[in-house]
């Protein structure tokens, strides 16, 4: 994956992490605690969005 671009919107005690890998327009969400770093939310939406690709054969 070249490049993965993350949007976060926060909701209340939850952030919704938004992952797009850029060249195959896939898009991926996940809901997480708060009190994640950056980087942990990053893993999780990563982790969702390698299995997607992998369930289309995109990777």
């Amino acid at each position: 994956m070249p490049e993965v671009l993350f949007e976060y919107i926060r909701q209340g005690n939850y952030v919704k992490v938004t992952a797009i890998e850029a060249e195959t327009q896939i898009e991926v969400s996940v809901v997480v605690p708060v009190g994640l770093t950056q980087e942990q939310m990053q893993i999780q939406a990563l982790r969702r969005l390698k299995y997607v690709m992998e369930k289309k054969g995109q990777e």
